[in-house]
């Protein structure tokens, strides 16, 4: 029996030629029963294989198992009737982990783990060359391979002659390698198709022979079928920065470097049969499976507790810090069921990692969210890990964390986006870089990059280029780009090579380019991480990751912390800390005042600039028509605006029943308690799952994977295959087709994105901290939220502006008054302005501003005193000048910007230091026109993108109104030309 041991993915990125999971495929069709995915020194696209592999055989296994049940399995067949031969769907494929390491020095060599000792050789093999070489590099010696000898077999490439660094030829290699893996080396036989085969094998088994080694053979594909060879052309010309009709030697001969059966690798090794049987004898000793690397979770343990016990402890103290007054009997309740399902489940220590990174965070003050399917319980209430209590949540704990689900509930945690780099390298401190580190992201071809770099290599025009990426939206529809478009936008469809580009565009679009970092996906583990999966340098300074993303790490049941960050916790924690210092007031997320009538009726009208999650246009939209008055309805708010519920159509039922439009009816008593707080309409994650369990009768485990295909921004997940499976299962629990469908229907929204109902609770608790912050004060809102840009829809001009229509007042920057962040004064009535700081600025560094604040003392007095005492550079001065910094001291724009630029650029010689001026120099004073109303409007926008003077609007009345009057105090219009806006409308 042949096995493949050594095949190129396209996760060798712009090599490969092929999807991980179309081998795995492929190799069902062929009849092989065993294949090894060994990219070049790397391991990042085993996971999709593997689950490839295991997707297969479980399907065979329910097939089988629907056979059995429906009678389709009878009696053998008489001897006079042939056996039909085997289906293929019958074919289980194995997956063997593997990679191809390339040498500075030596040959390539394919390495096999044997088993675990063998997995943990090879991820610390390919980590040390990549610690040691700039993100996405590899630089490996033959003495890095031999110091991790353990549990390894190794395929040596004998035809690899080119390398560099002064390498020795592969006789020699291998006598080197032989002294350390005895026994456990072939060398490794691989068509040229050019001919002369048959000697090339005869030559290679002879040497082999002579180094008392046995050879092996492969086909070595890079593609799992002989279409894909135009491709494999194109991705090398990307990678060689050339056209395809530049490649010359480098673009395949042809297209037989392919996946193949045992029936064509005996033809092609004909007098050599022996080296492809040898493959599957190698095969079956080759036994580690990557369901191995599996619950090497941290063990949390402490010197006397065991991490059940200190869970329990803290949770317990928790309770009494969350609930003073005694926890009701609910609560109580629910903690010891909780934490009884956790101890049996052996999770544990999952949440104690969780806790601890958060009271990291609670201990610098760095206010944090906890979100996820288990944040939302009672358990993470009293550890602090979320502020959404039980008496909010209406989430079921077994939804998520229940024995059907054999792997690590999901907690994510938002935290301030100024400090979540605090938290991260806190995590690599406390655990250490060999245990620590953040998931990949794998960046895919999708849209314009797929036309521009298809199109590049295939070359075409720029122009051309440009025409394709112009009808993206039309590009991957399932009709494509028709012929009459195509006419439209300048494009000769009857053209062979667009025809071809277009073709490879469609071929490529989904595969991977390259590895990013993830957003905050951290993966801890016990032991050394860098013998569990490969570690990398990342582009940013002091992180290291991981080769494979969320979705691998989710398959093979590793925990994994999402560190993320969130602009709103900034502002949030800030205009708390304006709290305590000007009214001594101490909030948290879980002692704000709840329910406040107040705050649903400031949302009801829609005034919802600026606050979390319902300041768009389509969130404004729907408030008056939503009219929130709990904090469920804020829940059911933040999940129907999203794409999912509404491609499925969910939005306008859920307003007619609301408003009484619409009667509320349930098929069923069963689907009445899953829709019941929805009115019937279907809008989180959760309830698809329960509508599928209870209504079509999934398993769980069918669930489970309805949930995964729902999941948010799902790559390559469609709920479409369940759906023969659900519609069955609905008629046969008695509901009609036509029902049937609408559910399916929407639930299939899910697909683009739905909510689950635990995110949504989780980011309601923050649309009602910032409401009622907007509510009850909105100038500390509006200073905090200046305070953490860039975030929102806003740009700082709305801001301010819909702070002035609230009552605040607002003070302009001052060079005697501001600080580098906005900050409240006294009014002068007793209450609080604002005061813009020096942040506004464009251009001006913060450590600019410090300088500013250090060194004013009692006040600047001139421009030049400023210059002086604050060590500022000239373009400094001028920048200030020109935001009207110094109005404050009675100098207009022109007139500071006149003092300023007669301030000599470069230092300042100590002769003139002292204040000299009127000795030295009697110059008269500048007769400066007064600059118009309109010209300050502009100047503002230019050099702060925002005025407290006038609405540039007002300025055009007598245009936009007939027979209005000119602005008085200009004369004339202003010219707007030099004002850039770069968020849309400057109000």
């Amino acid at each position: 029996m042949f096995a493949e041991l050594s095949i190129t993915s396209n996760f060798t990125f712009l090599t490969g030629a092929s999807h991980p999971e179309e081998y795995v495929d492929r190799a069902t069709l062929v009849g092989m029963q065993t294949l090894a995915i060994a990219d070049d020194n790397s391991v990042a696209g085993i996971v999709r294989a593997h689950t490839a592999a295991r997707e297969i055989a479980r399907n065979v296994r329910e097939r089988r198992e629907f056979d059995t049940i429906h009678g389709l399995i009878g009696p053998p067949a008489p001897p006079h009737v042939p056996i039909p031969p085997r289906a293929p769907v019958d074919i289980l494929p194995r997956l063997i982990p593997a990679a191809r390491l390339l040498f500075h020095d030596a040959a390539p060599v394919t390495a096999i783990p044997k088993n675990r000792a063998g997995w943990r050789s090879l991820c610390r093999i390919i980590s040390r060359g990549r610690l040691i070489a700039d993100k996405g590099q590899c630089d490996l010696t033959l003495r890095d391979l031999e110091d991790f000898p353990d549990g390894l077999h190794l395929l040596l490439w004998p035809q690899a002659h080119s390398v560099t660094g002064g390498a020795v030829d592969w006789v020699t290699q291998a006598e080197r390698l032989s002294r350390r893996f005895a026994g456990n080396m072939h060398v490794l036989m691989v068509p040229r198709y050019d001919g002369r085969d048959t000697a090339y094998f005869d030559d290679l088994t002879e040497q082999a022979q002579q180094l008392g080694l046995q050879t092996l053979a492969s086909a070595a594909p890079r593609m799992h079928h002989g279409a894909r060879r135009k491709l494999a052309d194109v991705v090398t010309a990307v990678r060689l920065k050339c056209r395809v009709d530049d490649l010359g030697r480098a673009a395949l001969a042809n297209g037989e470097g392919r996946l193949r059966g045992e029936t064509d690798m005996l033809r092609i090794f004909e007098g050599h049969e022996d080296a492809v049987h040898r493959t599957g004898a190698l095969a079956e000793t080759l036994t580690f499976s990557l369901d191995e690397l599996r619950y090497e979770y941290p063990s949390e343990i402490t010197e006397n507790e065991t991490p059940g016990q200190r869970l329990e402890r803290l949770a317990y103290e928790g309770m009494k810090w969350r609930y003073p007054a005694g926890a009701p009997e609910k609560a109580q309740r629910l903690l010891r069921h909780e934490l009884q399902l956790i101890a049996k489940l052996n999770y544990e220590p999952y949440f104690l990692t969780v806790r601890d990174i958060v009271a990291f965070a609670r201990s610098r003050n760095i206010l944090c969210q906890g979100r996820g399917s288990a944040a939302n319980s009672v358990v993470c209430y009293c550890l602090g890990i979320t502020s959404v209590s039980p008496e909010m949540g209406t989430m079921v704990f077994e939804r998520f964390v229940s024995e059907a689900r054999d792997e690590p509930p999901d907690i994510d945690v938002d935290f301030e986006h100024e400090r979540r780099e605090e938290v991260i390298q806190h995590i690599y401190e406390r655990y250490g870089r060999h245990r620590a580190g953040l998931c990949a992201t794998v960046v895919h071809y999708r849209g314009k990059r797929a036309i521009r770099e298809v199109g590049r290599a295939m070359g075409l025009s720029e122009d051309t280029i440009s025409a394709l990426s112009s009808q993206l939206w039309g590009f991957f529809s399932t009709k494509g780009i028709e012929a009459e478009r195509m006419a439209e936008i300048g494009l000769d469809h009857r053209d062979r090579r667009l025809a071809q580009t277009i073709q490879l565009v469609y071929e490529i679009n989904g595969f991977p380019r390259h590895l990013s970092q993830h957003v905050g996906g951290f993966i801890v583990t016990e032991g050394r991480l860098d013998e569990l999966v490969p570690i990398e340098n990342a582009t940013m300074e002091d992180r290291t990751v991981i080769c494979w993303d969320k979705d691998d790490i989710e398959t093979l049941g590793i925990l994994k912390v999402d560190v993320l960050s969130l602009g709103m916790l900034t502002c949030i924690r800030k205009a708390f800390d304006l709290l305590r210092m000007h009214h001594q007031r101490d909030y948290t997320l879980a002692t704000l005042p709840p329910e406040d009538p107040r705050v649903y009726d400031m949302l009801c009208e829609a005034d919802s600039i600026g606050v979390f999650q319902v300041e768009s246009r389509a969130q404004m939209n729907f408030l008056p028509r939503m009219r929130p008055r709990n904090f469920y309805d804020l829940v059911i708010e933040v999940a129907i605006i999203r794409p999912g519920p509404i491609q499925g159509d969910m939005v306008h039922p859920y307003i007619r029943r609301r408003n009484g439009e619409e009667e509320v009816s349930f098929p069923s008593d069963e689907l009445g308690q899953v829709l019941g707080k929805t009115l019937g309409v279907p809008l989180f994650q959760e309830q698809a799952m329960q509508i599928a369990i209870v209504g079509a009768g999934f398993t769980p485990d069918q669930a489970d994977r309805l949930r995964r295909s729902l999941a948010t921004f799902k790559k390559h997940g469609s709920v479409s295959e369940f759906r023969a499976l659900f519609l069955h299962g609905m008629r046969k629990n008695g509901y009609d087709s036509d029902f049937a469908e609408r559910c399916f229907s929407q639930i299939e929204g899910f697909g683009s994105y739905g909510f689950p109902e635990s995110h949504a609770a989780s980011f309601a608790l923050l649309v009602y901290a910032s409401s009622w912050l907007k509510c009850h004060h909105p100038g500390i809102f509006a200073c905090a939220l200046l305070n953490s840009q860039p975030m929102g829809f806003y740009a700082p001009a709305q801001i301010v502006r819909d702070a002035r229509e609230h009552g605040v007042t607002v003070r302009p920057i001052c060079v005697n008054a501001s600080f580098w962040d906005n900050v409240m004064e006294p009014d002068g009535k007793g209450g609080l302005a604002l005061r813009l700081g020096f942040r506004q600025i464009k251009g001006l560094s913060e450590e600019d501003a410090t300088w500013v604040t250090a060194a004013r003392g009692n006040g600047y007095q001139s421009v030049r005193d400023v210059w002086r005492r604050a060590g500022l550079g000239h373009q400094v001065i001028v920048r200030l000048a020109e935001a009207d910094v110094f109005a404050g001291l009675g100098l207009g724009r022109r007139d500071a910007l006149w003092e300023a630029k007669a301030i000599a650029p470069g230092p300042v010689l100590p002769l003139f230091a002292t204040d000299i001026d009127g000795e030295v120099v009697d110059e008269p004073a500048a007769l400066l026109p007064r600059m118009s109303l309109g010209e300050e409007v502009v100047e503002d926008y230019v050099s702060t993108r925002l005025t407290l003077k006038a609405h540039p609007v007002a300025l055009l009345r007598h245009v936009l109104t007939p027979g209005a009057p000119l602005e008085p105090v200009t004369g004339k219009a202003p010219d707007l030309s030099r004002i850039s806006f770069t968020r849309g409308n400057p109000d």
